[in-house]
């Protein structure tokens, strides 16, 4: 049985921020061979661990015009599966009260949540901490303990770590926003799902 060797203990505090520079996850021009158009949606994933890079993941949201519907999401995603650990990685205000109200429902609700705090800029200005270096880590730290590890993000820099994992035998699929998904990541991942076609799954159901 394995063990969680760290409960993430950042300060709980506003929905997940949007990442300062978007464009730099835009994709760029990478040669490829995998269409992800062939990938399917519901696959038996075995063990299954969700690792979703909450900034990606809430400016996706906001591409698209929805709110995500975190319930909806877990539940979704671990069907056909057994899953094991579902992370949420985001920056924190620290003062933002609406934010700390929401990681505690996380908390409450499945997740596994581990925070960092924003950095200041040097004129006072709040910038999204990147939380890439902790999900390349617990990625690699649970590959052996899974069939499947999931990875919502778009962000090129986490290629790398795809890439490890899929070599110790645990198979990666990436779930992004395809306009914000670099190049480099849908073509090291062993499936990747257009998050838009997830839209009418896991949004929030309208207000009445």
């Amino acid at each position: 049985m394995i063990q969680l060797v760290r409960e993430p203990d950042g300060v709980e505090s506003s929905l997940p921020q949007a990442p300062e520079n978007p464009s730099e996850q835009l994709p760029l021009l990478f040669p490829e061979e995998f269409d992800e158009t062939d990938a399917p949606i519901h696959l038996h994933r075995g063990r299954l661990m969700l690792f979703i890079d909450g900034a990606n993941l809430f400016y996706a949201a906001s591409q698209m015009g929805v709110e995500i519907d975190y319930s909806k999401l877990l539940n979704y995603l671990q069907q056909q599966s057994t899953l094991i650990y579902a992370f949420f990685y985001t920056g924190v205000d620290p003062s933002n009260l609406r934010q700390h109200a929401f990681l505690t429902w996380m908390r409450r609700n499945g997740y596994r949540v581990v925070t960092k705090d924003v950095v200041l800029n040097p004129s006072g200005s709040k910038r999204v901490s990147s939380m890439n270096v902790e999900i390349a880590v617990d990625m690699m730290r649970f590959a052996q303990d899974c069939d499947t590890e999931i990875l919502i993000s778009g962000d090129g820099d986490l290629a790398y770590a795809v890439n490890a994992v899929s070599h110790v035998g645990t198979k990666v699929e990436v779930i992004s926003l395809r306009s914000m998904t670099h190049d480099r990541l849908v073509a090291v991942a062993d499936n990747f799902i257009d998050i838009l076609s997830l839209r009418d799954a896991i949004q929030k159901s309208p207000r009445s």
